[in-house]
Formats: C-alpha cells, sequence, structure tokens
C-alpha cells in the first residue's frame, strides 16, 4: 500500500488542476495522401505524359519484336514437318537468337523506365515537400502525417497541396 504523504497529495491536486488546461492544448494535425497527389498533381500528370513519350518509341520496337517473334514461332510449328532437320534447327536458333534480344531489350527497357520513374517521383516529392512545409507554416500546423493508415477527412490538407502544386 502507498503511503499518502502531503507532498503527494499537492502533488496529485497540481496534476488534476493542470489537466483541463492540457486537454485544451491540442496541437493542429494535418495529414497528406501522397499517392494521391502522385495520381492527381499536374506536375506528377505531365510527368507522367513526358514518360510514356519517352519510352513510346522502345515500347513500340519491342512490341514488333515480340510480333516478330511470335510469327517465327508460328511458322516453325506449321513448317517442322515440312522442314529438314537443318532448316528446323537454323530456324529454332534464328529465334532463340530473337528472344534473347528481345528479353534483354525488355529488360532494359524496364529498368530505363523504372529509372527515370523513380527520379521523376522524387522530383514531385520534393516540390511537394516543400509545398507542405509551407502550408503548414502558413495555416499553423504543428504536425503532418504523410500516408497514414487512416486519418480523418477533417484534418486532409491534400487537396490544399495538389492546388499548390497545380499552381506553380
Amino acid at each position: 500500500m502507498i503511503a499518502v504523504t502531503p507532498t503527494l497529495r499537492i502533488l496529485t491536486l497540481a496534476l488534476i488542476a493542470f489537466l483541463p488546461w492540457v486537454a485544451h492544448a491540442q496541437a493542429k494535425i494535418g495529414y497528406v495522401n501522397t499517392e494521391r497527389v502522385l495520381r492527381e498533381a499536374e506536375p506528377a500528370q505531365r510527368a507522367q505524359k513526358e514518360l510514356e513519350a519517352e519510352f513510346k518509341q522502345r515500347d513500340q520496337e519491342l512490341a514488333q519484336m515480340a510480333t516478330q517473334l511470335k510469327a517465327t514461332q508460328d511458322e516453325i510449328e506449321r513448317s517442322s514437318v515440312t522442314m529438314s532437320d537443318s532448316q528446323r534447327r537454323a530456324k529454332e536458333r534464328e529465334f532463340g537468337e530473337l528472344n534473347r534480344e528481345f528479353q534483354r531489350k525488355q529488360r532494359e527497357f524496364r529498368e530505363d523506365l523504372n529509372q527515370r520513374r523513380n527520379e521523376q517521383i522524387a522530383q514531385i516529392v520534393e516540390q511537394a515537400r516543400r509545398e507542405i512545409q509551407r502550408i503548414a507554416k502558413q495555416d499553423g500546423y504543428d504536425v503532418v502525417i504523410q500516408d497514414a493508415v487512416y486519418a480523418n477527412p477533417r484534418i486532409d490538407i491534400t487537396e490544399k497541396v495538389i492546388k499548390a502544386l497545380d499552381g506553380k
């Protein structure tokens, strides 16, 4: 059992008197949905269009190679009965080389696209971070949280961030 000393009573009374003040001193909190910013903000949409334009030709080349691969495979399957062994092996070798080349180009395409996409995203996230800080200072937020599992819509400032980015 704890002995109630005069000092403990004073501390308890001080704490009880202090609690209502602490309850009213709430921090102003904001929330930003980064995924939504990356999906809806004008700079993000512009970056996506730039990526599509930048990689369009390579994507078309890959599609042509895929069509050529399919045609070669179909030809081998159709003509395998009428071809000599050496012709069939030559066609299969041609198909294998074409397939390896296609896979190499496809891998390089994905790597280059991912690298450029990550660069674009990093730039947009940095712009958004600066706007979030500006909005937080301007509107007197104590804390701004990004990407929470749940946030009450009344503290969501994502729309403000998107409009700020769109205005730049």
